[in-house]
């Protein structure tokens, strides 16, 4: 099929990919603009990017998309037989969405109607749900209410975190989309019980609240490991929490946040947790025993 490919992060990069090497036509690639990263603030571009100046496809990076005239116009004057979006960042107008032949569709890591929205993948696993998958949604526009064509599932374990997942859902998105486009397959409603909504994060989400069992606290640091990352203090010192073992709830009489013994073993509103890996601001995620080794955590210490 002749196609149009819209996306931008890491996410995006194996749907691209399938789409190329089960051959179709991929006649233009839309992502993001390239934004300042890194220490230095230089302008980076996105993975799909680069993925696509690779591949010899055209770019464009529109800073928005909703009510411009002539960029919905470019658009259609682009014939597609089909759009496939991938995390692509932007919301497109009706005009865009009704361009192309077979209409626009959407790569959604979630089982849909659960965790529509900006942050499925984080959401499953901070939830403690069992199970997440993709579906392949025929857009509309509303946030993630299309009806669904195809879906697949993947079991969430209990070391899983949001990076491992991800990149399970990415491999399965790029495989199910082109199943998709070559079966196309009746679009069915999504049902309108179940329906859940995962938000943008945001830095504040990766506060720990030690008041919570220790369970919960396990799936938030897994959930929000690479970003936003789960985060304590101690002595006013920030900690990101990079991974941590929920222990059995045996009973304990100290306060939630204080430490148990000299291994970083932290009361919970129920339970304890023992933080395995961490970082201190400007250093790199590094080992409990490495960290206690220049700087004891004795116990009765209190994190905040």
């Amino acid at each position: 099929m002749r196609l149009i490919f819209m996306g931008t992060p890491d996410f995006s990069v194996p749907a691209l990919h399938a789409l190329l090497d089960a051959g179709h036509d991929v006649v233009a690639v839309y992502t993001q603009p390239p934004r300042p990263a890194g220490r230095g603030k230089a302008l980076r571009r996105s993975p799909v990017h680069e993925a696509a100046e690779a591949a010899g496809i055209k770019v464009r990076t529109p800073a928005r998309v909703r009510r411009d005239t002539a960029e919905h116009e470019a658009f259609a004057a682009l014939n597609a037989d089909a759009a496939v979006v991938a995390a692509y960042g932007l919301i497109l107008p009706k005009a865009m969405l009704d361009a192309p032949r077979l209409g626009c569709l959407n790569i959604h890591a979630s089982l849909l109607p659960r965790w529509r929205g900006a942050s499925p993948i984080q959401s499953a696993i901070v939830a403690g749900d069992s199970q997440s998958g993709v579906s392949i949604m025929q857009m509309d526009e509303g946030l993630d209410t299309g009806a669904v064509l195809l879906e697949e599932s993947t079991p969430i374990s209990a070391t899983d975190t949001a990076s491992t997942l991800h990149d399970r859902l990415s491999e399965i998105g790029g495989r199910l989309v082109v199943r998709a486009l070559a079966e196309q397959p009746k679009p069915v409603p999504q049902p309108e019980e179940g329906v859940t909504y995962a938000e943008r994060l945001t830095r504040d989400h990766g506060r720990i609240d030690w008041t919570r069992s220790a369970a919960e606290i396990d799936r938030q640091i897994r959930g929000l490991t690479p970003w936003p990352g789960a985060f304590t203090t101690l002595d006013d010192v920030v900690l990101k929490i990079g991974a941590a073992t929920p222990l059995p709830a045996e009973s304990h009489n100290a306060a939630p946040g204080t430490t148990l013994d000299d291994n970083l073993t932290i009361a919970c509103g129920t339970g304890a947790l023992r933080i395995d890996r961490l970082q201190k601001p400007g250093r790199s995620m590094m080992s409990a025993s490495d960290f206690l080794r220049g700087q004891p955590v004795p116990k009765g210490t209190r994190l905040v």
